[in-house]
């Protein structure tokens, strides 16, 4: 009888681990509304929540934000970390597992899918939820990360934040040049006594019809190749240092809010090569209203697949549909 082929360490190893029916990369909104659904379907998800980093905690960029006022079922507002640890208590109570580590590496190029963990360890999977969201872009000023992790009056979302009591009848602060930037000072107008947007150059890069709706606005004073170099303020925002780019002269000015438009860069990097991305390094759907990714078996959920919404109730939404794809696939035997 011939002797077996020997099986190389590696294949051994890869042979000996449990296949997971449902591997979840993310929390949030989206990672979160995933798991519950799946778990809740039996198919016993396994969560990398993340292990954290000074611009992204588990629990995404809610946990950044005090009060949601515009989550429906919340009829006086909840605490941002307050709804996120909610989502992820509902979660195990359906028996989600969960993993306190970040995933930094897959191939999809075969079946079952495979993964690493930062600590190391490797996994596979029948199907994967990508749902890593995506960072704000901040400024990198003093005072600005202080006073946006404490509630303090600085935030990278208008939309989200800007209707607080807080903001209501002060003078704020929005910064940027482009559509985000025009859309967060024109979304401001409605609750701010005056909105200053602060562009480092002379001309925007917004597009025409969003210029020409800012500049129109009485509320809305441009300040010109100006940066901010510091956010003044001990326990909440008191005020702004201010340089002009082409005089290097500084100045103070007095606001009650702080609005960073500058744009977000998904949470990506480790799917390079794995899935297709669009130019902006958001994850690229073929197909509307689904969220499988180019991988059949892969699917993304909430920002890290959203350039446009960006609100916790659409990432939740998205969440709900990729478990939910995630089980049909799975159901169909292609997994």
């Amino acid at each position: 009888m011939p002797a077996a082929t020997p099986v190389p360490e590696e294949a051994a190893v890869l042979e000996e681990a449990p296949v997971e029916d449902l591997v979840i990369v993310g929390s949030g909104p989206a990672g979160w509304t995933a798991a519950i659904y799946a778990a809740r379907a039996n198919l016993k998800p396994l969560v990398f929540e993340g292990a954290g980093s000074r611009t992204m905690i588990p629990g995404g960029q809610l946990m950044f934000t005090t009060d949601v006022e515009n989550y429906p079922g919340f009829p006086d507002g909840v605490g941002g970390i307050e709804m996120m640890m909610d989502f992820k208590r509902q979660a195990l109570r359906f028996d989600t597992r969960v993993v306190t580590e970040d995933i930094v590496e897959v191939d999809f190029s075969g079946r079952p899918f495979r993964l690493r963990s930062s600590r190391g360890d490797e996994l596979r999977a029948r199907t994967v939820i990508v749902a890593t969201g995506a960072n704000a872009r901040w400024l990198g000023v003093p005072g600005e990360e202080r006073l946006a992790q404490s509630g303090g009056g600085v935030s990278a979302c208008a939309v989200c934040d800007g209707a607080l009591p807080f903001f209501r009848g002060q003078v704020i602060a929005v910064v940027g040049g482009g559509d985000s930037a025009m859309e967060e000072a024109l979304y401001m107008t409605k609750f701010a006594s005056e909105v200053l947007l602060i562009h480092r150059r002379d001309e925007l890069r917004a597009s025409r019809i969003m210029q020409e709706r800012a500049l129109a606005s009485e509320k809305i004073r441009f300040l010109w190749n100006t940066v901010v170099e510091e956010v003044l303020g001990d326990e909440v925002i008191a005020g702004l240092r201010l340089r002009e780019t082409l005089t290097g002269e500084e100045r103070e000015v007095a606001v009650g809010g702080m609005f960073v438009a500058i744009g977000h860069d998904p949470n990506t990097a480790f799917l390079r090569g794995q899935l297709d991305l669009k130019e902006n390094g958001y994850v690229r759907l073929p197909t509307a209203w689904r969220t499988e990714t180019n991988v059949p078996g892969v699917f993304a959920a909430g920002d890290v697949m959203d350039d446009y919404y960006r609100q916790a109730v659409s990432a939740a939404g998205t969440g709900c549909m990729a478990a939910l794809e995630a089980e049909r696939f799975l159901a169909h035997g292609e997994g």
